[in-house]
């Protein structure tokens, strides 16, 4: 497989669980400013989104949305845990995790990584974004991750999202649920080989 990211991106999530999953994969840097492939090539000749993330099997199919992406990642270890069975209620409640982390939270994110956003626009935004946090801080309260006990892909995907607060003018440090959420995942050993791999960790 080969898993086409940009550093910091939402990419990192299935990178995440790529790392967690223990499988075998090439990680290859498409950096979202300039779309160049480490040897030289146009990364929208091969996906014509131009976005990531992006991963390709070894048959040559390919998957290019996050959510999906990390629960093909998931289901190919099941023993792992990384997403519970399909067909159970709780791979529904994966489902609206996902959704709602895509959704609500990082499309939220896009208007204030854009130069050409007024500041009105992107105060909207970090308001509406701060909102939902502040829920989220609530929902956290109940249990070390999203779906209870056990880590899934859900969780490595709300790590990455979160993590572009700090860039952005979004203070999250009184939502103490949260940030231990944010640091107990990223103690995970999977976790910090994907951000080195990303040059993220030193």
């Amino acid at each position: 497989m080969k898993l086409y990211y940009s550093p910091g991106a939402c990419s990192l999530s299935p990178h995440i669980a790529l790392k967690e999953a223990g499988l075998a994969f090439e990680a290859i840097a498409a950096p979202t400013k300039t779309h160049k492939l480490p040897d030289g090539s146009d990364y929208y000749a091969i996906n014509p989104l131009g976005y990531v993330p992006l991963l390709v099997l070894d048959d040559g199919r390919q998957l290019r949305e996050g959510p999906a992406i990390v629960q093909y990642i998931a289901d190919q270890v099941p023993a792992k845990k990384l997403a519970p069975a399909s067909g159970s209620f709780e791979r529904y409640k994966l489902q609206e995790w996902l959704n709602f982390i895509g959704t609500e939270l990082h499309k939220g994110f896009s208007p204030l990584f854009n130069p050409a956003m007024p500041e009105g626009g992107k105060a909207v935004s970090r308001t509406r974004l701060t909102s939902r946090l502040q829920w989220l801080d609530g929902e956290l309260a109940k249990s070390p991750f999203l779906l209870g006990d056990t880590f899934t892909v859900a969780d490595g995907y709300l790590f990455t999202v979160t993590s572009w607060c700090k860039h952005v003018g979004i203070d999250i440090s009184g939502l103490t649920h949260l940030a231990a959420f944010i640091a107990r995942v990223a103690a995970r050993p999977a976790v910090q080989e994907a951000l080195r791999a990303e040059g993220l960790l030193k």
